[in-house]
């Protein structure tokens, strides 16, 4: 699905990424982790085109992203990032303003990705700037729900969510992505966390992808 091979990337004079290869399939959940400053955001920054390599490619089922569009590659692998930047209006405008720019919108669908994201019905139309750091991440979430990827890239979703909330997120990802078919590269500190919902796990550490292997197999002393 994904395939990354030889990929490098420096920023502001420091080496970040080294000879990065990664195979993420389709379908699976795969959980990215290690250290702080390893490298996992500048890495899912790079999958869609935020970033652009040094040296190395990527490519997306068979095609080097580099021949495609940016703005359409990003309709297809989708980036939940960090900071959960919110548009003006009400969660449901914020989540309905992507299907809407495709021609896609669909109420039902806005809706159900709203859920999906583990937002209670009393938010739909509650201004998106008023409502906590971890609400916010949840409807970031429930943006790039509604968009339909076929990559799901997450960096760190429940950070901020409350620790109550944090399994039903959890829940909802693993059973979009198995309903539909959904890949899924999950960035997380939390090994807890990759334990229940990936299926492989590769481990990033100082800008370098060490062991990848099935998530109950995978030797978490190793990448920390």
């Amino acid at each position: 699905m994904v395939t990354v091979t030889g990929l490098s990337k420096s920023l502001d004079g420091r080496q970040v990424l080294r000879s990065i290869d990664l195979d993420v399939r389709r379908g699976e959940i795969m959980a990215l982790v290690g250290p702080s400053g390893g490298g996992k955001s500048t890495l899912l920054r790079c999958l869609n085109r935020l970033l652009e390599p040094d040296e190395g490619t990527i490519t997306f089922q068979g095609t080097d992203i580099r021949d495609v569009p940016p703005v359409t590659l990003r309709r297809s692998l989708v980036l939940v990032p960090q900071e959960s930047v919110m548009f003006p209006g009400t969660v449901y405008a914020n989540v309905a303003y992507g299907p809407a720019l495709q021609g896609t919108a669909d109420h039902e669908h806005v809706v159900r990705c709203i859920a999906d994201a583990g937002l209670p019905s009393s938010l739909v139309h509650r201004p998106a700037d008023k409502l906590s750091g971890g609400e916010k991440r949840r409807v970031a979430l429930a943006r790039a729900l509604a968009l339909r990827p076929d990559v799901l890239l997450l960096d760190e979703p429940t950070a901020g969510v409350d620790p109550k909330n944090v399994e039903t997120v959890e829940q909802h990802i693993v059973e979009f992505s198995r309903s539909r078919g959904l890949t899924v590269l999950w960035v997380t500190h939390d090994v807890s966390q990759a334990k229940r919902v990936s299926h492989r796990t590769a481990g990033l550490r100082d800008g370098t992808v060490g062991e990848i292997n099935a998530t109950d197999s995978f030797n978490w002393e190793g990448v920390y």
